[in-house]
């Protein structure tokens, strides 16, 4: 009789979180893995829907719980170690689920990894850590758990279960987020067993699993499934991002699993696009180990996992959820009309003003010219500006004006409005560039409403060369000039 060939792979749930999370997994229907659930409590054992069940430390608990006290849950399982060792037999990787800072998970997780360790198995820990509303006291225990448990773990992977928040709604019940938290043992579970068990083209054995996780560390492991024209690369992204891991990157991973698995219709490209997507995350000296099979039942899908081990410290390797601050649950609130059509009215203004300027005015910074409360004999400072035909001003013209050139500051900013102008072609301010005040027509001047010292009319200068009416409005002392 020939033996069967192929490595034996158990899930091994301890505690109330473990227990669940496995019995999430059968619901799933996983294929190609044993599962196993320890518990101090019996009741909690009677409602699991794993046929493999331990009864941790019946004489120390009578059935009755570990009543959140680890050292309860070790002496548990130094117990019934035994029965541990009886289901770890012949096993090649282990994965052991637990919720950490009660009395079960914290305690027994550990004394199950080291049975496991001792006998060479390829350990890995998925395990969860509490809400900020636990309080401290359960988040030190749990703190204290890991610690003794990464003594015996090839690879670490961990959920705190505050990041829940980074996922969930106002809608989202309390077994739907805990669900959520058991789709990363899934993940991992899934994307390993496919290698092994499916057939592909790229087929990967358990030595290359080992490979990966074996003495690694911190390790994340993430899923992503999606179909259309971009599936490959959506499924990649999706598993590379996981907000429910603790807080490590993949840059400091330094070994790397990925599973494609797809329908008969995966391409080639498509592979190879949701390759490169996860290998461009890694350092380029990581050890990536790929592997690509075919699953019937995902036609016109593409499903990515990835597993990333040996994470550094440097990268974030262990995230104390005393800093993880929870999201609030995100609430929509109308934006006022008025403050919508207001920004948008100044979005739109601004290219238009933007257009407006000319070359030279944005390559040339001109100075303003600053006019005090002068006396009527006191001059104006120069303007360095050209005119308004874009002539530089020669210096004499403001030192020789005389009589009716002066302009009296006073005169201009003091004096006050005559009628309104009814007619005109373009006023003082019009030609140089001065913006019209409200209620100022096309056709309304400034200069007008100026007295005869400052702009002079036709009989004033009977000799004077023939001019239209729109020169009854440039400066005198440009005219004069114009006209020597």
């Amino acid at each position: 009789m020939t033996q069967e060939l192929k490595p034996r792979l158990v899930v091994f749930g301890v505690g109330g979180a473990g227990g669940n999370a496995v019995d999430n997994m059968i619901e799933a229907n996983l294929q190609g893995v044993e599962f196993v659930v320890a518990n101090t409590d019996a009741q909690a054992l009677e409602r699991s829907k794993c046929e493999t069940r331990i009864q941790l430390g019946p004489e120390t608990t009578a059935g009755l719980g570990a009543g959140a006290k680890p050292e309860v849950g070790a002496a548990s399982a130094e117990e019934s170690i035994e029965e541990i060792s009886k289901c770890l037999e012949g096993a090649h990787m282990v994965f052991i689920a637990a919720g950490l800072g009660g009395g079960t998970g914290t305690g027994a997780a550990p004394v199950i990894a080291r049975a496991a360790h001792e006998r060479g198995i390829l350990t890995v820990g998925v395990v969860t850590k509490p809400f900020s509303f636990e309080g401290n006291r359960r988040m030190t225990i749990a703190e204290d758990g890991l610690t003794e448990m990464r003594k015996a773990i090839d690879t670490m992977i961990v959920v705190p279960n505050q990041n829940l928040f980074r996922v969930a709604n106002e809608r989202t019940t309390f077994a739907d987020a805990f669900r959520m938290a058991d789709d990363v043992l899934y993940s991992g579970v899934r994307g390993i067993t496919d290698l092994m068990v499916m057939p592909g083209l790229i087929n990967l054995d358990f030595a290359d699993v080992r490979t990966i996780m074996k003495g690694m560390g911190a390790a994340m492991m993430g899923m992503g499934e999606s179909e259309g024209e971009s599936r490959a690369l959506d499924a990649a992204r999706a598993a590379i991002d996981n907000p429910l891991l603790d807080d490590v990157s993949m840059k400091g991973a330094r070994g790397v699993l990925i599973s494609i698995t797809g329908g008969y219709d995966m391409t080639l490209f498509e592979v190879d696009e949701a390759a490169n997507e996860i290998r461009k995350e890694v350092d380029p000296d990581a050890h990536i180990i790929l592997g690509s099979t075919f699953d019937p039942e995902l036609e016109g899908k593409l499903r990515v996992s990835v597993v990333a081990a040996g994470i550094d410290a440097a990268h974030g390797l262990v995230a104390s959820d005393h800093d993880v601050a929870a999201p609030q649950p995100e609430r929509t609130t109308a934006a006022s009309p008025l403050a919508v059509e207001t920004e948008t009215l100044e979005e739109e203004a601004a290219p238009a003003a933007a257009e407006s300027k000319s070359e030279d005015e944005a390559e040339i910074e001109r100075p303003r010219v600053v006019i005090s409360d002068l006396d009527d004999d006191d001059k104006v400072e120069a303007d360095p500006r050209p005119d308004f035909a874009g002539r530089k001003l020669p210096a004499a013209h403001l030192d020789s004006a005389k009589g009716d050139d002066r302009v009296s500051a006073g005169d201009v900013f003091s004096r006050p409005a005559s009628k309104p102008a009814s007619s005109g072609k373009a006023g003082f301010g019009n030609l140089f560039g001065w913006p019209k005040s409200a209620g100022q027509g096309d056709n309304d001047t400034g200069s007008e409403s100026v007295e005869e010292d400052i702009v002079s009319s036709p009989d004033d200068y009977p000799n004077a060369a023939p001019f239209d009416d729109a020169d009854l409005e440039i400066p005198a002392f440009l005219r004069r000039s114009a006209n020597r």
